[in-house]
């Protein structure tokens, strides 16, 4: 049976206490749901395990897609939001996948986690897959391989862009600017020619969703490639 991981945030508010953020609903649901329907075990951690704050914003009726509405209409589902796993307690596990969610919420707590740039570390040195989606993306910033280079370096990859940032009015509330800083790790960030449309990015066994609408994707991607290595 497969296995993979999801990790998830659990920041709930911008630094100016001013807005909600959290995980953005649809970048979980989605990968959930596809490998539910393969029948995969899936684990849900964060960095400090608990409960994972949801963006207000991704609840709202426009973003909140099918499948998205369906999880989190579930009570089961929700209870495994209010309680993931502690991150740095699986470490030692072995997965096929681990999946970086997004969500605003993950730009403060994913980009300096220990535990997540040892496990994605691990994971990529193991040729396993490793994804990430949006924001997510931030959690691969400082992930640094055994020679010393930054994983991202040289690699095609996606997320969520500057203009997207300002689209969604968010430009004075982020602490860094995402897209300067996957570029300034020397990766080629490869933007959707619409902002705000799907796009997603396969480098070998790395695999990034640059936004929301990228959700659905992303997951059917993701689950291609996983599949393609049981062969």
């Amino acid at each position: 049976m497969m296995k993979i991981l999801i990790i998830v945030t659990n920041i709930g508010m911008y630094a100016s206490g001013n807005l909600e953020t959290g995980l953005w609903l649809s970048e979980l649901t989605h990968i959930y749901h596809a490998a539910k329907e393969k029948g995969y075990d899936i684990t849900i951690a964060s960095p400090q395990g608990g409960n994972v704050p949801v963006d207000p914003e991704s609840l709202k009726h426009f973003t909140l897609d099918k499948v998205s509405k369906q999880y989190w209409n579930e009570n089961d589902f929700r209870l495994l939001l209010s309680n993931s796993e502690r991150l740095s307690e699986l470490t030692q596990q072995e997965y096929d996948l681990v999946y970086l969610a997004g969500g605003h919420g993950t730009i403060y707590d994913f980009p300096d986690d220990l535990a997540i740039q040892f496990v994605i570390r691990n994971q990529y040195e193991k040729g396993k897959k490793v994804a990430a989606i949006c924001h997510g993306v931030g959690g691969l910033l400082n992930v640094k391989l055994s020679n010393g280079e930054y994983l991202i370096k040289g690699k095609s990859m996606t997320g969520f862009d500057w203009f997207e940032e300002t689209i969604a009015r968010r430009k004075r509330e982020v602490p860094f600017n995402l897209e300067a800083a996957i570029k300034e790790r020397g990766a080629d960030l490869k933007k959707a020619f619409i902002p705000m449309t799907s796009n997603v990015v396969v480098d070998g066994s790395l695999i990034t969703g640059q936004n929301p609408f990228s959700s659905k994707e992303m997951a059917k991607v993701v689950i291609e490639e996983l599949e393609k290595t049981k062969n």
